[in-house]
């Protein structure tokens, strides 16, 4: 994997337009400011830790925790599954009741938003397959991305909301909807994923 592909791919995993459909009760219910030191926050977290891995790899969950790194994806897939079923029947506003005070948010972002299975096992395969810096490089100039992209799509919202607050609003429904289903997809698939480690003949 050159810098290139590794950059590409971790920003595929991680693109801002995806990332709004987990985070739209945010984008609509806080302001710019609000919206953009909890992201920042959160964004930080997340780079620490993709840097870890990146830094360490797999060693993490096998030499100091003693657990198959299969296990972490088998409950990060349920308990993103369940936060699909919460979005898919309670809308947007379903998520909020996840999250605690515009200064608590910041966690909640970071997992399992951006710091997920899938995300975890890239880090782990950049830092396998590329000098540290570089792999380094690759988290953060994803994370510099992932902030810049969902400011933009903020202020986007932001102003078409001020113009046709009713179409608006039955966008947000529809989407919301529509990333419920993505979110309970990748769940499963991170349940499953996990599990073939165990019985291959999944």
């Amino acid at each position: 994997m050159t810098f290139t592909q590794a950059l590409l791919f971790f920003f595929a995993l991680l693109n801002p337009f995806l990332l709004s459909l987990y985070l739209l009760d945010l984008i609509v219910s806080l302001e710019t400011g609000v919206f953009l030191r909890v992201l920042v926050r959160g964004v930080i977290i997340g780079g620490v830790v993709f840097s870890l891995f990146a830094l360490t790899g797999d060693a993490f969950f096998s030499r100091l925790l003693h657990v198959d790194f299969a296990a972490f994806q088998i409950f990060g897939g349920i308990l993103f599954l369940l936060v699909g079923i919460r979005f898919f029947f309670g809308g947007t506003e379903a998520l909020s009741d996840l999250r605690g005070a515009p200064e608590h948010l910041a966690g909640s972002i970071a997992m399992p938003f951006l710091v997920g299975p899938a995300t975890m096992s890239a880090a782990v395969m950049m830092g396998s397959s590329l000098p540290a810096v570089e792999a380094l490089t690759v988290v953060w100039l994803t994370m510099a991305s992932v902030v810049v992209g969902l400011l933009v799509l903020k202020w986007l919202h932001d102003c078409l909301r001020e113009r046709n607050a009713r179409l608006v609003d039955r966008y947000i429904e529809m989407t919301g909807r529509v990333s419920s289903l993505m979110i309970g997809t990748f769940a499963v698939q991170m349940i499953v994923t996990g599990l073939r480690v165990y019985w291959p003949a999944i």
